[in-house]
């Protein structure tokens, strides 16, 4: 069997491995690289392969730094299956979609406002694009066994982290590789903990946290003493979130905290169409969450829906304080970019920044105090108070990773550690060479190995 790393190496974006086995050929996850225009470029460059040569791709969740790709992979001539778990395949039947449409309208704008880089600025795929891959899905449950390709046995174990994520076990040749996809938290408040990862000979192991650990502090305490204040000063609140997995956890806390008259009685805004879906989604699910119905049913009834561009204009016509949750979560496009042009000058405004950051985006200029911001190709300056949540996270930190994999048993021959930058992925490759004494390397973009 052979692996190729051809991303997330180096970054926590663009996850992709190329697993080879006699003449199969798979590839687990498809990613869209984020981040720096050095890394976002790749997803315009030609692949490394031929993608009609690909026999069939394996996805471990619906995030779009595992998935987003995937419509241009179709472009380019991939004719197989999508392989994923049936909560999987429902996000990206949300997700997908939303991409293209978020694609197409930068593209419409840079158009329309003369900053593109090309003339004309052209959208990575389109929303038919999207739509036309979602007919590539073939959703597995957990614990069963699959071949996406001759000679390649699968099998997906619950991971937490989001709905419908999962590890992905694969035998071939009588060697087994396991590769962790995005691990959840233990003591999650939303979502169940991840299941103990199978035997493996080898194991691919995220590192998005891997040289920190999550704060003891309660992200209620931090979301309800920000909301107190910006609201006290008449001032707006805007979240940058992800649609997934942290938007509901967000809803979840502040239903609580309206319910115990922790917060200011003010308007909350869930302004994407796709963290609505998700959202909505999310409550169909009850089987992947620990939420009660009663909580499920205060989560929903929270936020107003805004799902037209008419009514998220308006929003931004309002003088009264409010809560404004809004895609992406790294602020990299969607309609919170005009919510941040509107409200960072605003001295009595607040971002609140409630998951990870990646170099390179505008959500990491915000954390490391950058004075203004590019959005829609004008800079803004930064007067709005900028607060990180931290708590919210939906991946397990080092010492969460370290105890997942003791309950897991492992003895790996190698373990290579990805989906992380560079920093994360040696503070954990060096942990756990510490932890178990495994042969512990943190490979490099393109790099292939024999296993």
């Amino acid at each position: 069997m052979k692996l190729t790393f051809l991303g997330a190496t180096d970054t926590v974006t663009g996850s992709r491995y190329l697993v080879e086995h006699q003449d199969s050929r798979v590839l687990v996850d498809c990613g869209l690289f984020q981040g720096p225009k050095k890394l976002r470029e790749r997803n315009w460059r030609a692949l490394p392969f031929d993608a009609a040569s690909i026999d069939a791709v394996v996805l471990t969740h619906a995030h779009i730094d595992h998935s987003g790709y995937l419509p241009r992979l179709c472009q380019a001539g991939f004719t197989g299956r999508v392989y994923c778990t049936a909560g999987t395949r429902d996000l990206l039947q949300i997700l997908l979609p939303d991409a293209g449409h978020l694609q197409e309208e930068q593209a419409r704008h840079a158009n329309r406002f003369g900053y593109a880089r090309h003339e004309p600025a052209l959208p990575l795929y389109t929303h038919a694009d999207a739509e036309a891959s979602l007919e590539r899905l073939a959703a597995v449950p957990f614990h069963h066994a699959f071949e996406p390709a001759p000679g390649l046995a699968m099998r997906f174990v619950p991971v937490g982290h989001i709905i419908g994520a999962a590890s992905v076990a694969v035998t071939a040749g009588g060697t087994t590789l396991t590769f962790s996809g995005d691990v959840g938290r233990p003591q999650d408040p939303i979502m169940r903990p991840p299941e103990p990862a199978t035997a493996a000979d080898y194991l691919v192991i995220e590192s998005t946290y891997g040289d920190r650990r999550h704060p003891e502090e309660r992200a209620a305490e931090v979301l309800a003493g920000v909301i107190g204040e910006t609201v006290g000063r008449g001032g707006t609140v805007v979240v940058p979130s992800f649609a997934v997995g942290r938007t509901q956890h967000l809803l979840h806390i502040l239903a609580e905290l309206r319910a115990g008259r922790r917060i200011p009685d003010v308007p909350v805004f869930l302004d994407s169409p796709m963290a609505i879906d998700a959202t909505q989604l999310f409550l169909r699910h009850t089987s992947a969450h620990k939420l009660s119905a009663a909580q499920c049913t205060a989560l929903g009834a929270l936020p107003r829906f805004t799902r037209t561009p008419d009514e998220s204009k308006e929003i931004d016509r309002r003088t009264a304080p409010s809560i404004i949750i809004s895609a992406s979560g790294m602020a990299t496009g969607g309609r919170v970019l005009h919510h941040l042009q509107r409200f960072l000058p605003d001295e009595r405004a607040a971002v609140l920044l409630v998951g990870f950051q990646a170099a390179g985006t505008r959500g990491r200029a915000l954390l490391d105090g950058a004075d203004e911001l590019k959005l829609l190709g004008q800079y803004v300056p930064i007067r709005a108070k900028i607060t990180q949540v931290e708590g919210l996270s939906a991946h397990a930190d080092y010492h969460e990773m370290i105890a997942w994999l003791r309950g897991s048993e492992l003895a790996p021959k190698r373990v290579f550690v990805t989906h992380g930058e560079p920093a994360a992925a040696d503070s954990l490759r060096r942990r756990l060479c510490e932890a178990f004494a495994w042969n512990v390397v943190a490979p490099d973009y393109g790099q292939m190995v024999e296993l």
